[in-house]
């Protein structure tokens, strides 16, 4: 099978489907919650308080429950699960784990992975059993001042001393999560060779945090300033190739972008559940607001942005599961390279959804939303820097859309008229990709922005609808449908918008799209289902 996540060909896949639960990711799913429950929810204050003790107890006890061993092989103490299953973690612990989780994420994702696509035999063993059992706390160090989205660039450098045969590294990593309580970072660092990958220990000579950042929101994430002053490392500590850092910190980063969708889809989950469960409590005019259908309407969108997103998220780690297994490449990065604007947009798109849900949850719960004592007030301020961290969403469209220009772009084969919809985007998308080639516009931000947004909604319609025909229901054909129909009138309007910004007229297409639905009343009960069951339904 194709790896690639560029549209094209017959839609039969439906494997990916998050409805078809192996009894493993059931075991898993369950495990996530109770420690969820158990451990950041059970103390949110501790956590919010940046009490470390506290933090290092969570990281212990999410380590003896597997949840940060899912990717890391057997052999070095892991379970060796995949990308799908480790997005079910994320997920789960995103469901109510609060500022937690971004510190979760980041040990198990940059802090973690690295090692084991990049690592030393000696490394892997040294390190990845420590990671995983929760004895050790990872972090990365990318990000430095005056290197924030050009962060290959920074000044950090590792000076190698042929006398002695080691490095001395000197610099300032900047808004290091996880910094006071990380036992080990993987810090980028410049040589005369290029950039390189270091693993430097907390307890090295010349190692140093700075304070705590005050931030908006994420109180309960560690994040300060890691300061190296001639730190010594020898060879055994540079990870991958020297001077090849750049490819681990792309790839790893590229990774990452999947976990953060996964965890922001739990919380977005978790914004909605709480702004069902208020719609019930709360009356106004002698009658609970569950029953404003402007209310319902809120509720049902949140729920068909987060029903899209979840589908591509999953189809994306099951599709690179897939293709990592497949391929004989130690470090991937062959396969990695096809996966960049999939992976840039399920984070761009998660984030964006997130933003939507715990806005609404907040604008639901009106003047108590604002309110500390209500959890939405956390859960509005958390999701802010899921745009900025990881990549801002800016640069990560403009590296989808890069990614995408490079590709052949098909049409998709699809009978049934609900798919018809996604056949009339693709038309009418792949033919303004036609129309800028060689064009000096396609290389303008806002032309590139465009590009990657209707690619992303045109991979989120495709998903919806494979995952509607699996386990059917009149819930899952009602959200696919809002998803296709409003889909469809987004990349029309993305189209439009290309066509105006390189001035000329669209080319005018024989489409066959289905007679529109009454999208109203198909809103409704969506929203009725998840008023009911107080949650996210499918």
């Amino acid at each position: 099978m194709n790896s690639s996540m560029l549209f094209g060909g017959t839609l039969d896949d439906s494997s990916f489907s998050p409805e078809e639960r192996t009894s493993e990711e059931q075991m898993i799913i369950k495990t996530a919650e109770q420690f969820v429950e158990g451990y950041p929810l059970q103390n949110p204050e501790k956590t919010e308080q940046q009490d470390q003790s506290w933090i290092k107890t969570c990281f212990q006890a999410a380590g003896e429950l597997g949840l940060q061993a899912v990717e890391v092989p057997e052999a070095y103490g892991g379970l060796g699960l995949g990308k799908r299953l480790s997005g079910v973690v994320a997920e789960q612990v995103g469901n109510g784990g609060g500022s937690f989780s971004v510190s979760f994420n980041i040990h198990v994702g940059v802090g973690t992975t690295p090692y084991m696509y990049y690592g030393t035999e000696w490394q892997k063993s040294m390190y990845l059993p420590k990671l995983a059992s929760g004895e050790w706390i990872g972090a990365y160090a990318l990000t430095e001042p005056e290197a924030g989205s050009d962060a290959l660039n920074g000044k950090t450098k590792a000076v190698f001393d042929k006398e002695k045969n080691v490095y001395q590294i000197t610099g300032e990593k900047q808004w290091i999560t996880n910094a006071h309580v990380a036992d080990v970072f993987i810090v980028f660092a410049q040589t005369s060779e290029g950039m390189t990958a270091f693993i430097v220990e907390r307890t090295m000579e010349g190692v140093s945090i700075g304070p705590e950042e005050k931030k908006m929101g994420i109180k309960g994430s560690s994040t300060a300033t890691l300061l190296l002053d001639q730190v010594v490392v020898t060879e055994k500590h540079i990870l991958g190739e020297l001077g090849k850092g750049h490819k681990i910190a792309l790839n790893t980063l590229n990774l990452a972008r999947l976990k953060l969708a996964f965890n922001n889809i739990g919380a977005a989950k978790r914004a909605l559940h709480l702004a069902t469960t208020y719609t019930t409590e709360r009356v106004q005019f002698k009658t609970p607001i569950a029953s404003f259908t402007l209310i319902q309407e809120k509720l049902a969108e949140v729920t068909s942005a987060i029903y899209a997103i979840e589908s591509y998220a999953y189809q994306t780690a099951s599709r690179l599961d897939e293709a990592l297994q497949s391929d004989g490449d130690h470090d991937h990065s062959s396969v990695l390279a096809l996966f960049i604007a999939d992976c840039a947009m399920c984070k761009t798109i998660a984030s964006e959804v997130l933003a939507f849900a715990t806005d609404e949850a907040v604008q639901i719960h009106g003047g108590y939303g604002y309110m500390q004592e209500y959890e939405v007030e956390r859960l509005y301020r958390d999701a802010r820097i899921n745009r900025i961290f990881e990549g801002t969403n800016e640069i990560n469209r403009l590296a989808a859309a890069k990614a995408v220009l490079k590709r052949q772009v098909n049409v998709s084969h699809v009978q049934d008229e609900l798919g018809q919809w996604i056949v009339a985007a693709e038309t009418i998308y792949t033919q303004m990709l036609k129309a800028l080639t060689d064009k000096p516009e396609q290389r303008e931000q806002e032309v590139l922005r465009w590009i990657a947004d209707g690619y992303g909604t045109i991979l989120m319609m495709r998903s919806s609808y494979l995952r509607s025909r699996t386990k059917e229901s009149d819930q899952k054909r009602n959200i696919t449908l809002v998803v296709l129909e409003e889909g469809f009138q987004q990349v029309q309007s993305i189209v439009q918008r290309v066509y105006q910004a390189i001035e000329q007229p669209a080319q005018e297409l024989k489409l066959n799209v289905p007679t529109p639905s009454n999208v109203m009343k198909v809103k409704r009960h969506i929203a009725e289902l998840v008023i009911d069951r107080k949650r996210y339904t499918t």
